[in-house]
């Protein structure tokens, strides 16, 4: 591609509710000669033929490593599901070619470490979908902190009602995610979204104490009336610490039908913060896809007023994070970005994830 435009190949183009189709293809085409969507691979020819089709994408394969192996192809973005990532983002790398590959990076931690040390060895630049650190108002709550707008961080207080599975029912594209084996339930999701998103704005965690539960057994697929048991935890509760002492309290539960959303609260010595979801169709999808706004108060019982907010520039609610984690993107790829969340920050969420499950198995807390 030319110097300015970066050459895009999506693995995984399915269309409809296809991550790629709701999400980042909307967040490229908003950034206009940027990025370029020059190829996309689905595992049949016929539906990555209709990818390229629907997008106006001259390449399609049925194979990712000819994607991969493309020369109008710059940036390899892996959005199929978790199990596949292994395979596809090893392709990537070994192609020579960035790689952004969406969360989680893999099944588990040791899949995950080993595909870091292997980027780590290419001469290509690396990112994990964590796109909750790209939200404007959890970068703008980031910098109040650091400002020290609220004073010193007392605690955190994290609620996050999931529209996932209610009313007993799935999508079948997430029929997968129920099995606790595909490294895509709940805890891993939405769990490891809002886990590295507290660890952006406030600093590393250093211990929890985690509970994990399956409260409902039993979903329905909706296209195929099949049962699935469900072995995948719905609900997750964590007490943790924070290296800075600051304590931290989250609950995420899954299949909410009643006002699904997502609400962080930060206690300061001085004043608080709220991140909110706003309500909609999308504000039970988590803290990294749910448009959000920041509100705060910089003293003992002011006024609260907003702060921020990450709705706006015409974009459906799926791409808006995305789309600012694409321009960070580019100015990583043309000479290094800080706050890339790469392969590393990955593992160091997995490894978080890690310490969660080993807490809710042994009933102890456990280090980070």
């Amino acid at each position: 591609m030319s110097d300015n435009t970066i050459g895009v190949g999506i693995v995984g183009g399915s269309l409809g509710a296809g991550w790629a189709n709701r999400a980042h293809v909307p967040a490229l085409r908003a950034l206009g000669d940027r990025y370029r969507i020059t190829a996309v691979s689905t595992t049949k020819e016929e539906s990555a033929r209709a990818a390229a089709r629907e997008w106006g994408v001259p390449h399609h394969f049925a194979d990712a490593a000819e994607l991969a192996a493309h020369p109008d192809v710059d940036l390899v973005v892996v959005t199929v599901k978790v199990p596949a990532h292994d395979v596809l983002v090893r392709a990537a790398v070994e192609a020579g070619k960035h790689v952004y590959c969406e969360w989680p990076l893999a099944r588990n931690t040791e899949e995950a470490t080993r595909l870091r040390d292997l980027a780590a060895d290419a001469d290509v630049r690396h990112a994990v979908g964590l796109q909750a650190r790209f939200a404007p108002p959890i970068r703008r709550a980031r910098e109040l902190i650091a400002e020290g707008y609220v004073g010193e961080v007392d605690s955190v207080t994290v609620n996050s009602s999931l529209a996932k599975g209610a009313g007993g029912r799935t999508p079948v594209h997430n029929a997968y995610t129920y099995d606790s084996s595909s490294g895509a339930g709940i805890l891993e999701v939405a769990g490891g979204h809002t886990l590295d998103a507290l660890e952006f704005i406030l600093g590393e965690l250093s211990e929890i104490s985690a509970r994990t539960a399956v409260r409902h057994g039993d979903v329905v697929v909706n296209e195929t009336g099949r049962h699935l048991v469900v072995t995948s935890p719905d609900h997750f509760q964590a007490h943790a610490r924070f290296a800075s002492g600051a304590l931290a309290s989250v609950h995420l539960a899954a299949a909410k039908a009643s006002r699904p959303r997502v609400r962080i609260e930060i206690s300061g010595s001085r004043g608080d913060l709220a991140i909110e979801s706003i309500a909609g169709e999308l504000s039970g999808y988590g803290v990294q896809i749910s448009p959000l706004r920041l509100r705060g108060t910089d003293r003992v019982g002011g006024d609260w007023r907003i702060l921020s907010t990450s709705e706006g520039e015409g974009l459906p609610g799926q791409a808006l994070h995305v789309a600012e984690f694409y321009r960070r993107l580019a100015e990583h790829i043309d000479g290094g970005h800080p706050d890339i969340p790469d392969f590393a920050a990955a593992v160091r969420t997995h490894r978080v994830l890690d310490a969660a499950r080993a807490s809710a198995a042994s009933g102890t807390t456990r280090p980070i």
